[in-house]
């Protein structure tokens, strides 16, 4: 990991670079596989993913014995922790059904908006180095409580074309069976097009590597509405002197081994809990199974020294991390300063795993610095409002005048005359 000693504003920015590809790069393989996607269905998927992820299932969409098998194989135990983790996932998610309100704005003028669940979405769960079940959770429950029509899950095979057994365990606990072994852009643009297979829908949602993120832009400009740009994982910790280097080094590395692309970030201001933290990711990371792909992502990643914490908050929120933890006396400050992050997690005892599995909050959440204008999913994500008004009689005759003067005012007759005769 790199150190920087109270680096000058002006060097922020290369500093908190995010690893990225270069976009014409992606974009060519993107447009080449969804056109190949649109033009030959099936067929170019099953070629996408031999060539991608290396893997040729005899058949795409997992049967129903397929998730009978995997429901036998899933130990107890884990069985126990993901239905804590569902639980917790549901009342938390429940809590945010929308409550309907009518307003009366002016006297017989009455307005409101109804919620109403997107008929139907596609859920990407990544499964190419790590088979992410509990991203199932995360998006799973949502989409079931807002009463989506038609869910459908896309995740990739291994090389001998199975998905593992934890993914279909937990579709099953959420009570999702439309299941598909396809992953990378031609699951996007599977569920972009359509296939003679997979079915098209109408929004897109799951974390993804930058191919993934890159193809998901992609669809938007077909018409497929997606969650937010979610890339490559990162987490940025704020530390102080109170803070534990043990317990900080596990939440920089917990981030690190998602993938090589990944980024851990540290800002503190405590050299010596800087100095310290540095000696516990070298310690913890010869323990890791996964320590190849943390080693790259640590390349990627940063340990910063600054004077104080409004110095930074203010890099914070420049970064606009998507996984923000603190370990701070001044907690309240930073709470009250916090305007960018995707989910905060607060004190030495709330590490982001917590949020990632089971605490009840959404782990997929805005990344490379789109938590500026991004929120993470919740269960607003899987519905749409309409908004209603009724007038009356009366209502229009007084508020009749003032819409007239606006529609004259802006040169459209039609729209006035739509009041006048009414009024006449």
């Amino acid at each position: 990991m790199k150190i920087h000693l109270y680096p000058p504003q002006n060097e922020w920015s290369d500093i908190l670079s995010r690893p990225v590809k270069e976009k014409a790069n992606l974009d060519l393989v993107v447009n080449e596989v969804f056109k190949a996607v649109k033009d030959q269905g099936d067929e170019a998927v099953a070629f996408y993913s031999a060539k991608f992820d290396q893997s040729s299932p005899k058949q795409i969409q997992v049967t129903d014995s397929e998730i009978e098998a995997a429901i036998a194989a899933v130990s107890d135990p884990l069985k126990k922790a993901i239905e804590i983790a569902f639980d917790n996932i549901y009342k938390f998610h429940q809590n945010q059904i929308f409550n309907e309100q009518k307003i009366e704005t002016s006297p017989g003028v009455t307005c409101w908006r109804t919620e109403t669940a997107i008929d139907k979405v596609g859920l990407y769960i990544p499964g190419g180095t790590a088979p992410l079940f509990s991203t199932v959770l995360m998006l799973g429950i949502p989409a079931k409580i807002a009463g989506c029509k038609e869910i459908v899950i896309c995740t990739p095979p291994d090389q001998s074309g199975q998905i593992h057994p934890a993914i279909l365990y937990t579709a099953h606990k959420v009570g999702i069976s439309t299941i598909y072994k396809v992953g990378g852009i031609q699951a996007i643009a599977g569920l972009t097009f359509g296939t003679d297979t997979i079915p098209s829908v109408y929004k897109i949602f799951g974390p993804g590597n930058q191919y993934v993120t890159a193809a998901k832009e992609k669809s938007t400009t077909l018409g497929i509405a997606i969650d937010m740009p979610a890339g490559p994982s990162e987490v940025l910790v704020y530390a102080d002197k109170s803070a534990s280097p043990a317990y900080i080094a596990a939440d920089l590395l917990s981030q690190a081994e998602h993938g090589i692309d990944s980024q851990s970030v540290l800002v503190c201001t405590s050299k010596e809990i800087l100095e310290q933290t540095a000696k516990e990711v070298d310690k913890q990371l010869l323990t890791l199974g996964r320590k190849e792909i943390a080693s790259k992502a640590l390349e990627n990643s940063t340990l910063i020294l600054v004077k104080n914490v409004q110095d930074a908050m203010e890099m914070i929120n420049e970064y606009a991390p998507e996984h923000f933890i603190v370990m701070s006396q001044q907690e309240e400050y930073v709470i009250q300063h916090t305007r960018n992050a995707g989910s905060v997690f607060l004190g030495n005892y709330t590490p982001e795993s917590a949020g990632d599995y089971a605490s009840g909050t959404n782990h997929t959440l805005p990344t490379n610095g789109f938590a500026k204008a991004y929120s993470g999913v919740s269960l607003e994500s899987f519905n749409k409002k309409i908004t209603f008004q009724r007038i009356s009689k009366k209502g229009l005759q007084d508020l009749g005048p003032a819409i007239e003067i606006m529609a004259e005012n802006e040169l459209l007759d039609a729209h006035k005359n739509a009041v006048s005769l009414r009024i006449k």
